[in-house]
């Protein structure tokens, strides 16, 4: 048998990964760091409606809701929370709120929507109840990173824009998994802020996240997903998103912030909830999704194989040329996103990510979860 045939076929496949994930990186994700918005000749304000879907979420509402209900924005504006089928308390304590906030409208569902699981269907009420064009999208545990936030996620809009993409950040804590939770937001964000710029976007976070009542209705809101119980942001963006009707917003003022998972358990359950809505994607979507994926799973391997088995010095080179790029990428875009603090550390949460690829794979295959909370 001739090895050496084969130790090339080795060689050669590491080199199309690395260049495959080189072309990722350079056409894609160096859009985001190195972002700057257009400066608008005219500012206008637009009113606004803000909306949250909350189910037994009085805690996070107590502690959240009041970022949202202090905005500093001149223009009309309202805030509407949409209180689906709650067993705690939260009634009360929105009606609480309502008697110190005059913009705070509260929606109060008392009944389960039949063959429509999940959110898609409080959020749809939400949307339908909105005063005004423009709606802004966030959850209960979430709260604004700045009393700007509405101000700086309107500003965005101009007469083509019909979606805008935010960033749900998470709140900064102590240990490893803080930061791989953040690392994998991070992760994540690269991906579908820098495809936005490339004139494909396909998904958004529904922690922040605006977009026009027109575009939703045009396309029937979530019909064509009803089914599934998450999608409410990715599947709907991957739809209606277009390489001229979507903007991003990554002004630090603009970021919403969540309280990180405090679990392993805790995290592989949101994470497996969010990736089954992966095999509803867009062709094109999948095929960009996948070879990046694929380019990534497979270049530790690669790399570990082609240093011992053909040429450790070559293998080097390939890895320090792909580490450099991945260095002069990430950075300018962990800074952009108030992330900067990971990057020490991008080495190991990269190969991280291999194990990370293996775990959560069969959630790709995986029935979809029927509740949203």
């Amino acid at each position: 048998m001739n090895f050496t045939l084969w130790w090339q076929v080795l060689f050669y496949t590491f080199c199309l990964v690395t260049l495959t994930q080189l072309f990722y990186y350079l056409f894609f994700f160096l859009r985001l760091g190195y972002y700057k918005p257009n400066v608008k000749d005219h500012s206008h304000t637009n009113p606004v409606s803000v909306i949250i879907c909350a189910r037994d979420e009085a805690a996070n509402l107590a502690k959240n809701l009041p970022g949202s209900l202090v905005q500093q924005y001149s223009t009309t504006h309202e805030v509407i929370v949409v209180d689906d089928n709650s067993f705690d308390e939260s009634k009360y304590l929105l009606e609480a709120f309502q008697k110190e906030f005059r913009q705070l409208k509260v929606v109060e569902l008392k009944q389960e929507a039949k063959m429509i699981p999940g959110k898609k269907f409080p959020l749809s009420i939400g949307i339908k109840t909105a005063k005004h064009e423009i709606v802004l999208l966030t959850d209960a545990d979430c709260v604004p990173a700045s009393e700007n936030w509405i101000s700086q996620m309107q500003a965005t809009y101009d007469d083509n824009t019909e979606i805008v993409l935010g960033y749900g950040a998470y709140h900064k804590k102590k240990g490893i998994l803080n930061k791989l939770v953040r690392w994998e937001t991070f992760h994540t964000a690269i991906q579908y802020l820098s495809y936005a710029l490339a004139g494909k976007p396909y998904m958004g976070v529904g922690r922040n996240l605006s977009y026009r009542k027109t575009v939703f209705f045009r396309h029937k809101g979530f019909s064509a997903h009803n089914h599934v119980a998450s999608g409410d942001d990715d599947l709907f963006i991957g739809a209606a998103g277009t390489k001229t009707n979507t903007k991003i917003n990554v002004d630090n003022t603009a970021f919403t912030l969540s309280e990180p998972a405090s679990t392993w358990a805790e995290w592989a359950r949101q994470k497996q909830r969010h990736y089954t809505t992966a095999k509803y994607y867009r062709p094109i979507h999948k095929f960009l999704l996948g070879g990046y994926s694929l380019s990534h799973f497979l270049f530790y391997p690669l790399f570990v194989a082609t240093l011992v088995l053909y040429s450790w010095k070559l293998a080097l080179v390939i890895f320090c040329l792909r580490l450099l790029v991945q260095g002069l990428v990430l950075h300018p875009a962990m800074k952009k996103l108030g992330e900067k603090d990971l990057f020490p550390w991008f080495f190991f949460f990269d190969l991280w990510m291999f194990f990370y690829y293996l775990i959560f794979a069969r959630t790709l295959i995986k029935k979809p979860a029927q509740a949203w909370k």
